[in-house]
């Protein structure tokens, strides 16, 4: 007996347990290679030095309330 709108449990490959895995490190490795691809090609909209300089802007503003009161 089969449910409506689900594959027949007859069909469906058989998979262990350390075959599952395998197939969620490989997927996992494959999506962390194309994100360090795309990291090193550039394109980045907004330039590193400016988010530099918007965490010393920020830190030092913080540090200015917490020392200068």
């Amino acid at each position: 007996m089969t449910i409506p709108g689900q594959p027949d449990p007859s069909q469906q490959p058989e998979t262990s347990e350390p075959e599952v895995r395998m197939g969620r490190y490989a997927r996992r490795r494959e999506r962390v290679y194309r994100q360090i691809e795309r990291d090193r090609a550039g394109g980045h909209k907004i330039p590193t030095w400016v988010l530099a300089l918007i965490l010393v802007l920020f830190l030092g503003g913080w540090l200015y309330l917490i020392l200068g009161t």
